[in-house]
């Protein structure tokens, strides 16, 4: 919805305000702790976005794909970024500076509603992802992790449409690595799921999806 409504904004003054960003495989476009100058919109790719945790360690936040905003987080309030941003393909961005947001924020009712909701529903998803995770096992938090990947990246050939490595898998449901190997597989010998180098595939989601389904596993998108 944010997205249609950007780029039907009519005000080609704002329209021309906007820089185009490609980024390599592996290139970090926001720095945590940097300054906040505006938000990004992914046209094309896919972006991992983190935050250092303890002991320097990285908290995977969300993998975001085409369509999605990186670091509104930090926008309006914050003066700088919380989180830090990682192509995790080569991906295409729009960016916006601070300023030109501002300006069709106010100039645009129908797109400030749209951001208003758009906030309002990170809230209640950050909120209920950490109530859930409170209460899973970290079987059930790498289930959920597992699920919630093939969620919103789809299958290619019989597997998860965005290869991660265990760590990334281990940093997004706040576990170690070696759990996450472990969990794996045990899921592979129980039919699960199979394992091909990093590309990992679902057998039966169903049956992944009752392990967790007390947990409401499809709050996250």
């Amino acid at each position: 919805m944010i997205k249609k409504n950007l780029y039907s904004f009519k005000d080609s003054s704002f329209a021309d305000k906007k820089n185009t960003l490609s980024c390599k495989k592996g290139q970090q476009f926001i720095i945590e702790g940097a300054p906040v100058n505006g938000l990004f919109f992914i046209l094309k790719g896919t972006v991992k976005v983190f935050r250092t945790g303890i002991n320097g360690r990285e908290q995977i936040v969300r993998f975001a794909k085409e369509g999605e905003i990186i670091g509104h987080r930090g926008f309006g309030t914050e003066e700088y970024y919380s989180i830090g941003a990682i192509a995790l393909q080569d991906s295409v961005l729009c960016y916006f500076s601070k300023g030109s947001l501002q300006d069709v924020l106010l100039k645009n009712p129908m797109f400030t509603y749209d951001m208003m909701l758009f906030y309002a529903n990170e809230l209640n998803r950050s909120e209920n992802k950490v109530k859930s995770i409170s209460q899973m096992t970290v079987r059930e938090r790498v289930i959920d992790t597992v699920l919630y990947i093939h969620r919103k990246f789809g299958d290619l050939r019989g597997f998860i449409n965005l290869p991660l490595s265990r760590r990334e898998y281990a940093n997004y449901a706040g576990t170690t690595e070696e759990q996450v190997i472990r969990v794996f597989s045990a899921l592979k010998k129980e039919g699960l799921i199979i394992a091909q180098g990093k590309k990992i595939g679902v057998n039966d989601i169903n049956l992944l999806k009752k392990e967790i389904s007390e947990h409401n596993f499809f709050l996250d998108s």
